[in-house]
This record gives C-alpha cells, structure tokens and sequence, in this order.
C-alpha cells in the first residue's frame, strides 16, 4: 500500500509531482477499479476528494493544459481559475496566473462564442490546435479570441503541435485526455509520463478505457509515486522511455 495521500499537503504533491524536465508531457486521467473512463458519461463520477485536490496541483504545476475538442464539450471546460495554493507554493512564479487550455480539434467543431474561447485572459489566451484541412470560416472566427495553431494537413501532426508549443516557451504540458487524445500521444510515443487515479468503484460493461484509437505496441511504465486515500490509489508512472 502507498503513502496516505491526506498526509501529503499540496507542498508535499507539488514535490512529488513536480516536473523532472522542462519538456515533458504528462497525462492524468482517472479510472474504475474495471478500467472505465467514465460513470454516466462523464469522469467526474469517479472523482474524489484526493482526486481533485492532486487534480488542482497538477494544473498548478503546468504551462499548458492540452485536452479534446470533445473533451471540453463534454466536462463544460472554461478558462482555468487559480486555485488558492499556487501563490503560496510560487507554483506560476515567472508564469502567467494561470495555464492556457490548448484543444486539440480536427474538424474545429467550437463554438467561438463559448467561455473558453472569449473569457480567457490576455496573457494566458486558449490555443486551438487544429490542421490545415479544417473549416477556414470556424478558423477565423476563433482567432479573433484564440490562438490558432496549425499542425499538420488533413488531422492534427500531434509532433508538430507539441513542438509548436515549445517553441511558444509551454514545455511542460498536462494532457487531460479524453481517452482519444491520449491514445494518439501514446501512439506517436509523445508522452512521457502517465498519472492515473484508480477509484474503488466497479462501473460495469459498456464505458470505454482511458486509451481509445489505433492500436501501439504495448511500452513498459516505471512507477514513480504511489498513494491512497480511503481506497483510492494514486499511480504516477512514467515512461521507460522517456528522458
């Protein structure tokens, strides 16, 4: 068994899940004790306390929050809010106050007008990543409150956008799925580090895994951290490749 999670204060997560290097993608997602994504459609079913405090420091911890076009829809994403312990742990010292979401979306199926596009401040304005073949009026629309990253020609080069990223000074990037998008990462061999909630709830046939898409071969995970709170468990695992 890990380490008691509620003995670990938001100091103590951000050490432990601090980033080792200053490129470097990381995924979190959470799951059923079976291996669902999702309970009622939504991950926020099998959230927890724990969950969500690790949840805020992660987000704290990162330069951008990468997700899905139907992820955002889906879990009603809007720019991100401080949580109240990043000022005090200096979590953005240097940075903007919060992490930009970066949505990742082939056929640019967004609504310019939503929150997240138009509430966004200045400094830490939502990036879509889209591709060239996408629908040039949606695309223009969204740039007058986004910023609009091309990648790739007919589907999003998800090297190219997380190179481009980079280069935009956002190397520490916290990928929140869906289970899609991280099974693109995983697939191309972009993500170095996996951070998993496993809740003790079994939720059944039907709901899809944390990984959706083309098939990979299988790649060994190192576990680096793990901790339990009232029968959850907390996995940060990362790659044995990365580095």
């Amino acid at each position: 068994m890990g380490d008691a999670v509620f003995e670990a204060d938001d100091a103590e997560l951000a050490r432990r899940y601090a980033y080792p290097a200053e490129r470097w993608l990381r995924g979190n997602m959470v799951a059923s004790a079976d291996g669902a994504s999702t309970l009622d459609g939504l991950s926020g079913g099998l959230s927890t306390p724990g969950d969500r405090r690790l949840f805020w420091v992660l987000r704290g911890l990162a330069d951008v929050i990468m997700a899905g076009a139907g992820t955002t829809r889906a879990e009603h994403y809007h720019p991100t809010r401080a949580a109240g312990s990043w000022a005090s742990l200096g979590l953005r010292d240097g940075r903007p106050a919060t992490p930009p979401i970066a949505v990742v979306s082939r056929s640019l199926d967004l609504d310019p007008a939503d929150p997240l596009f138009t509430a966004a401040p200045a400094d830490a304005k939502t990036i879509v990543i889209t591709c060239a073949s996408a629908p040039a009026d949606v695309r223009a629309a969204l740039e007058r409150t986004a910023d609009v990253l091309v990648a790739g020609e007919a589907a999003v080069d998800l090297k190219q956008a997380v190179a481009a990223l980079h280069d935009r000074g956002l190397g520490r990037i916290l990928c929140e799925g869906g289970p899609s998008l991280l099974g693109q990462l995983s697939a191309a061999g972009l993500l170095d580090e996996l951070c998993l909630t496993v809740s003790p709830v079994l939720a059944g046939p039907g709901p899809g895994r944390i990984v959706a898409g083309t098939p990979f071969l299988a790649r060994r995970l190192d576990l680096a951290v793990l901790l339990e709170e009232n029968g959850t468990l907390f996995c940060r695992y990362t790659s044995a490749a990365a580095g």
